[in-house]
This record gives C-alpha cells, structure tokens and sequence, in this order.
C-alpha cells in the first residue's frame, strides 16, 4: 500500500465515522480533524493526492481536503 493510499483510508476513516453528522458538518469536522493532528507532511500529501485526481477518496474527504486547501490558499 502507498502512502497515498494509506492517507486516503485514513481521510475516508474520519469521514465515515462522521457521516451520519449530515455531510456538510461531517466535511467540516474531517478537515478540522486533518488541520488539528495530522502532521504537515501529510496535510501537504493529501493536498497534492486530491490535486492529482484523488480517486481513493470519499465524496466527503475529497471536500474536506479541497476545503483546506482552500483555507491555505
């Protein structure tokens, strides 16, 4: 498994867990999740995943990593 891949799991691990909060909190909370603890190496790896296609990711991850890349912009 890359390490995309394993990023991705992991993005769409926080946004399932979070799904049933209706999508757009869950797409809140998930990139709130990514910006609090994950390292910036990896928020800089997600960012280029979803940038490059990001196919692995979930309709709500792939929001939540767009949303802070927006927030970075």
């Amino acid at each position: 498994m890359s390490m995309n891949d394993k990023l991705a799991m992991m993005a769409n691990q926080i946004a399932r867990n979070l799904q049933a909060r209706g999508d757009e909190t869950a797409i809140a909370e998930t990139a709130d999740h990514i910006a609090k603890f994950w390292d910036p190496r990896m928020r800089k790896d997600i960012a280029a995943y979803l940038e490059g296609g990001g196919d692995r990711l979930s309709p709500i991850a792939a929001k939540a990593v767009r949303r802070l890349i927006d927030r970075s912009a």
